[in-house]
């Protein structure tokens, strides 16, 4: 039995969707348990679910004391019920918030391989849903507790409806109501998700489809009455919730504070010039790096295919739209990844063209050899003995993950080039985000101080009197592993939760002030650990001492007139 024959079996009827899901399952599931808390984002956005949980306002979001007004709620209220339903709370187990993230990924190839499965065949649905659950940057967001994954899957969920819809007027039919809910559905949850990301998507695909055929009539088949209606019913509550209850402050910091100045400059420090995310793209469509010279031949050379055509429609509007964008971060582009996952399956369905298959195959070998060299680089800058294993393992995979494709595709393999390499890939994926990187504790500051007052039996989680403070460190993944009451403040701050009895957590750049405030209450400080490393948010190396926080006798020799008689 051929490779193409078991695909062809693998991929009918239901099989392709949950096959491709079963590889976005198994790329992404070893680094959701294995990965500490992440700054910046993740730890923002499972904090402020946390407080949810805590408070029961599942309306306004917020991290600690300070309003969230940046995102809609969907994800929260996700990550909310599979934290309620798997884990609590006070845990702060943070696999449970991720759930979410990685169901959008696992949703995101069932749905491409579902649209691509009626746009072309079966076996170009599943080789295209695997395509994308394998990517290097999907199977990384499905293990990161924000929108992104979440997203990625309910837009694709949307255009691969959509494509069925197409595809079935086409043939003079008309699409089931299972698959227009579908794509109403998907539509609704990325605007809760992520505002008009999915939105603009879909429109802008709709709009480059109408002009290239001429024709839109058959969009009206949608069900744009009872559609609509779905819509508001979904997204319209809590959008009137949230504006009641901020006074319409929300939008304004939604839109003002964080849209516009994305769209006005590189927000953040993030702005790149147009061609960022064509450049990222060989490394984060990894291991399928070896076809994207193909994909983009077939845009054009098989633009006359209604399948290639609607992927077209896909990719190239969002693709430009992102591109567009002053600020560009490397997942923004991943709501068109399901395009272009469609367009190289397509590629291969045809013997490929001696350039596609060269320059596939050179970029093929440059991803595999970068992965290979962060893998070096991590071991060689902050790994140690333990960690030598999974950085040879890593690096090894990978490398053989470029190697391999490269040379099967060069020989005209191109099937048996894309299943060796992407199983090659994800092996690599796997020992990298859950071996390598996680071990890599010069890293994880934060994972290293809360384990740590947890040893110490200083944590609120161990019974510690009252919440930590922390000084010249203020990263979100310490708050969440710590608690909503963690106190931020300065050296004084953190000398006076000394006096009151708290634990403090100083850095050092704050060890002066600190200690000032000390010998001015006159305290003695009793340190109880020292973690050292690099805060890889800002490339700052940190010295963190964990002070105990229990009452405190005053240093006599502070006092003036040394020390005091006691009287019988």
């Amino acid at each position: 039995m051929t490779l193409e024959s078991r695909l062809d079996g693998w991929s009918r009827g239901w099989r392709g969707p949950l096959f491709a899901a079963l590889i976005a399952l198994v790329a992404g599931l070893p680094g959701l348990f294995a990965m500490p808390p992440l700054d910046r984002d993740e730890s923002r956005f499972a904090q402020a679910t946390s407080q949810m949980l805590e408070t029961g306002d599942y309306v306004v979001i917020k991290f600690q004391d300070q309003p969230r007004f940046k995102k809609p709620v969907g994800i929260h209220w996700l990550q909310a019920i599979s934290v309620k339903a798997l884990s609590d709370a006070e845990t702060r187990r943070i696999w449970a918030y991720r759930i979410p993230s990685l169901l959008g990924a696992m949703l995101a190839a069932a749905a491409c391989a579902w649209g691509a499965s009626a746009l072309f065949d079966p076996r170009t649905g599943l080789i295209a849903g695997g395509i994308l659950g394998a990517t290097f940057l999907l199977s990384s967001e499905a293990f990161i507790a924000k929108t992104d994954a979440a997203l990625c899957g309910s837009t694709t969920l949307a255009m691969a409806a959509l494509a069925r819809v197409y595809a079935a007027q086409l043939k003079g039919e008309n699409a089931g109501k299972p698959t227009k809910l579908a794509f109403w559905l998907g539509l609704s949850l990325a605007a809760l998700i992520k505002g008009p990301v999915g939105l603009l998507v879909v429109i802008l695909a709709l709009i480059m489809l109408g002009l290239w055929d001429r024709k839109a009539a058959w969009m009206k088949s949608l069900g744009l009455t009872w559609g609509l209606i779905l819509f508001a019913a979904i997204v319209l509550p809590w959008a009137m919730m949230i504006t009641v209850a901020t006074d319409g402050a929300f939008w304004g910091a939604a839109v003002g504070g964080d849209l516009a100045p994305k769209m006005a400059g590189g927000q953040e420090g993030h702005a790149a010039p147009f061609g960022y995310h064509a450049l990222a793209a060989p490394l984060l469509t990894f291991p399928a790096t070896l076809l994207l010279p193909a994909a983009v031949a077939l845009g054009w050379t098989g633009r006359k295919q209604p399948g290639v055509r609607f992927a077209v429609c896909w990719l190239v509007p969002t693709w430009l739209m992102f591109e567009l964008l002053p600020t560009k971060l490397i997942h923004y582009e991943l709501p068109a990844y399901g395009a272009l996952a469609m367009l190289m399956a397509a590629a291969i369905r045809a013997p490929l063209g001696g350039w596609s298959r060269r320059i596939g195959a050179v970029l093929a070998l440059f991803a595999g050899v970068v992965f290979a060299a962060v893998a070096v680089y991590g071991q060689k800058r902050f790994g140690n003995g333990a960690t030598l294993v999974f950085a040879v393992l890593a690096g090894a995979l990978a490398l053989g993950a470029g190697i391999a494709g490269a040379i099967l595709l060069l020989r005209r393999h191109s099937v048996l080039a894309l299943v060796s390499a992407g199983a090659l890939g994800v092996a690599a994926h796997i020992a990298l985000t859950a071996g390598l990187l996680p071990n890599l504790k010069p890293l994880f500051l934060s994972k290293d101080v809360a384990d740590a007052l947890d040893s110490a039996r200083l944590s609120p989680r161990s019974g510690a009197l009252g919440p930590v403070a922390v000084t010249g460190y203020a990263e979100p993944s310490l708050v969440f592993q710590l608690g909503t009451a963690t106190q931020l403040t300065n050296g004084e701050g953190a000398a006076d939760a000394i006096a009151e009895g708290r634990p403090a957590v100083v850095e050092a750049r704050e060890e002066k002030a600190f200690r000032a405030a000390m010998v001015d209450d006159n305290l003695k400080p009793r340190p109880v650990a020292v973690i050292e490393g690099v805060n890889y948010s800002d490339g700052h190396k940190n010295r963190l001492t964990i002070y105990r926080g229990e009452p405190q006798t005053p240093d006599p020799s502070a006092e003036p007139g040394g020390a005091q008689e006691t009287n019988p």
